[in-house]
């Protein structure tokens, strides 16, 4: 990337707001990553982090939803934001979850090996090993995704998924990889990476830098004193176990932003 004078506020950035949610800046192109920007999710309560009030947050030019699960498709947080940015959706969300068709007027649906161009970048579509119906015992027509972010930087953002075989066939060398390392309860389920799995799949990637999110943000009510590291210590075993590996893994405080380039 050039040092030229003005290009300071384009180089490309990227913003952790908790849990899921990240802000990706590139190229000028603001990319918002499945959006919770409330104090609570259902019986979940924000236990670290502020609730994000920048104009950039609730600006964004495009909004990447990875499947349709509560705490990544987020109605109240949806309707925060103006109904004419565009959704990118997995393939069918809208039919199998048809009130997203009232917060978003452009909704963009995907699949694997996709690409969508949005402002300079390029979005291009992943597969995510990860149940992403909206009801459990619905059908299992939306398949979870992830999404590369294409511009001056090349930035994975995995959404919610387990390491699969042929992961790093469709994601290779991204300069920032945006891992998911925890979950918002006292276990993980299936479908999921832990710390040291998620240290796996940085390496198997091959990324400049890896940051651990999905961890850490949201929590139960009344469960502060069950299996509290399951809350605070993903990010920074995460970090432990990625450079064990020799793996670059940079762990942020909700707000916090990384230069990505």
């Amino acid at each position: 990337m050039s040092d030229a004078p003005g290009d300071e506020d384009r180089r490309p950035q990227i913003r952790w707001l908790g849990h899921a949610t990240t802000l990706i800046t590139d190229r000028g192109t603001t990319v918002l990553t499945d959006p919770v920007l409330t104090a609570r999710v259902a019986h979940l309560r924000r236990r670290r982090g502020a609730v994000p009030t920048d104009p950039e947050v609730f600006t964004p030019d495009v909004v990447l939803l990875s499947h349709l699960h509560a705490d990544h498709t987020h109605l109240p947080s949806l309707r925060k934001l103006d109904a004419h940015i565009p959704v990118v959706v997995p393939r069918r969300a809208p039919d199998e979850f048809p009130a997203l068709r009232r917060v978003g007027a452009r909704l963009i649906e995907v699949e694997p090996g996709d690409e969508v161009p949005i402002g300079d970048v390029v979005i291009r579509v992943v597969p995510a090993d990860h149940d992403g119906r909206r009801w459990r015992r619905g059908p299992e027509r939306t398949p979870a995704l992830g999404f590369v972010v294409v511009g001056d930087a090349t930035t994975y953002f995995a959404g919610d998924t387990d390491l699969y075989p042929d992961l790093d066939d469709w994601v290779r060398d991204p300069d920032v990889a945006l891992l998911p390392v925890g979950g918002w309860g006292p276990t993980l389920g299936v479908g999921h990476m832990d710390p040291g799995r998620a240290a796996i799949a940085a390496e198997r990637l091959g990324a400049g830098t890896s940051v651990p999110i999905h961890f850490g943000t949201l929590w139960p009510i009344g469960l502060d004193r069950v299996r509290p590291e399951m809350f605070d210590g993903p990010g920074a075993e995460f970090v432990r176990l990625a450079d064990a590996r020799g793996v670059r893994g940079v762990e942020l405080v909700p707000g916090d932003c990384l230069p990505a380039g």
